[in-house]
This record gives C-alpha cells, sequence and structure tokens, in this order.
C-alpha cells in the first residue's frame, strides 16, 4: 500500500480501514485529504484480499467540513477547475460495501462524504449538519440531493436553509444511520458489520451494491430490471452454486469470488 500523510490504512478480517488523520483540524476535507482517501478506496477496491472497506474519523470528528482556508478566496472558475467535489461522485463507483464510522462533528463536506458511503455506523455523539448557508453557499458534493432522499424534503429543508443539525438518534430515526450504539464501541460496530458483510460471496455484494444503489437514483421500472439482469447473471457463478450446494448440505459456504 501507499504511505500517506492524512490518512491511516489498517487491513483485518477481509476489510480496510481508512482513518481521516487531520485531527487539529477536525478531519477538515482538504484537497490533500481527499485525495489519499480515494487513492486508498480504489487500492482497496482492487485488492482481492479485501471485502469491504470502512471510513473512520475520530471520537471528536468524523469531518468537520470542507477546508475553508482552501476555498475563501477562490473565483467559481478556479473552483470549476480544481473539481475537487467530482471526486465524491468516484466514491460510488468502489464496488465493494463502504461503511462510514461516525463519532462527533460530521458537518458539510464530512456528512457528504458519510452521505456518499453505502452504511453509516453512528456513536450517540455523533451530530450530522450541512451548516453552508452559515458561509453564504450550500451544499456542493451531495448533500442537497443524498440527504433529501435520506430524510425527506422537509427536514433535508431545515437542514441546508437554517443548519438544523440531527443527533445520532434523530438521523437513525429518519433513515439517515443504520445503527447508534456508545461512543466507545462506534468503530469496533463499524469494524464488526464490516467484516460479517466481506465474509459472503463477493460477487453477489457487489451485483447486490450496484442493485440497491440503482433504486437509490433511477425509476422504479429500471431498477427492477437491473436488479433481475444481476439475479440471473449470479447463476453463472461458482459461488452461487457453492452457497446454494452448501445450503442443502447444512454447512458453512466457501465464497471463492467468482
Amino acid at each position: 500500500m501507499s504511505t500517506y500523510e492524512n490518512i491511516l490504512i489498517e487491513e483485518f478480517d477481509r476489510v480496510g480501514l481508512i482513518t481521516l488523520n487531520r485531527p487539529k483540524a477536525l478531519n477538515a476535507l482538504n484537497s490533500a485529504l481527499i485525495s489519499e482517501l480515494m487513492e486508498a478506496l480504489f487500492e482497496f477496491d482492487n485488492k482481492d484480499s479485501i471485502g469491504t472497506i470502512v471510513i473512520n474519523g475520530n471520537e471528536r470528528a468524523f469531518a468537520a467540513g470542507a477546508d475553508i482556508k482552501e476555498m475563501a478566496t477562490a473565483s467559481a472558475v478556479e473552483m470549476l477547475k480544481r473539481d475537487h467535489i467530482s471526486l465524491f461522485d468516484r466514491i460510488q463507483g468502489i464496488k465493494k460495501p463502504v461503511i462510514a464510522a461516525v463519532s462527533g462533528w460530521c458537518l458539510g463536506g464530512g456528512n457528504e462524504l458519510a452521505m456518499s458511503c453505502d452504511m453509516i455506523v453512528a456513536s450517540e455523539s455523533a451530530r450530522f449538519g450541512q451548516p453552508e448557508i452559515n458561509i453564504g453557499v450550500i451544499p456542493g458534493a451531495g448533500g442537497t440531493q443524498r440527504l433529501t432522499r435520506a430524510v425527506g424534503k422537509a427536514v433535508a429543508m431545515e437542514m441546508v436553509l437554517n443548519n438544523r443539525t440531527l443527533t445520532a438518534d434523530e438521523a437513525c430515526q429518519y433513515g439517515l444511520v443504520n445503527r447508534v450504539v456508545p461512543v466507545e464501541r462506534y468503530l469496533d460496530e463499524a469494524k464488526q458489520l464490516a467484516a460479517e458483510i466481506a465474509a459472503r460471496a463477493p460477487l453477489a455484494l457487489r451485483m447486490g451494491k450496484e442493485a440497491v444503489n440503482n433504486a437509490f437514483e433511477s425509476f422504479l421500472r429500471d431498477g427492477l430490471s437491473d436488479e433481475r439482469r444481476a439475479f440471473y447473471f449470479l447463476f453463472a457463478s461458482q459461488d452461487q452454486k457453492e452457497g446454494m450446494q452448501a445450503f442443502l448440505e447444512k454447512r458453512n459456504a466457501e465464497w471463492k469470488g467468482v
């Protein structure tokens, strides 16, 4: 694996762990951190020994937003040329499931990063928000779109237009996060969830992720068609034969990823 300055990486139980590591800046997302994060994601995605990926911050902050110092004096043309926001779209190109482990502040670009992941495990101290209105802009990396789909129009409007933050319990109630656990357990919980998922059939995980994302982003008829196509395709895999045979024989399946 590559050497990084703004993130830490670790591997265990077929899980790749990426930890955002700018604690003094509350893990503010500057261009260097985002570039390293994307590089690590693609490295893990291309390793056969990795089945799932976890993105973590620290107990105080997952990420408190974008690095305002990089943007404060930029012109519209400069921002368009930099186009750092487009890197967020590439997260959905990751074939393996990605889980965000969130504690403390998860604001602005940090919330958009978490929402770009497939699942979110939150600590009781987690706070989710899109405070861009306070600095004269709006969310630009999916905050108005993914947030609205997750929590509904009314709550999203209040978050985007009036800086409302959600507690971890509220975020779970509205469907933004999967589960809420005590602060001291949030990372272990995310790692356990990731390890459980990583132990499953790799091709089925990839197809299942694609199908759910298609449902999130497309019309029902298109989503059903994509789902059916993926379902039939998996019957060409050895994992499907092994999985069903193991079920019939009442034993654990041995996944090969083919």
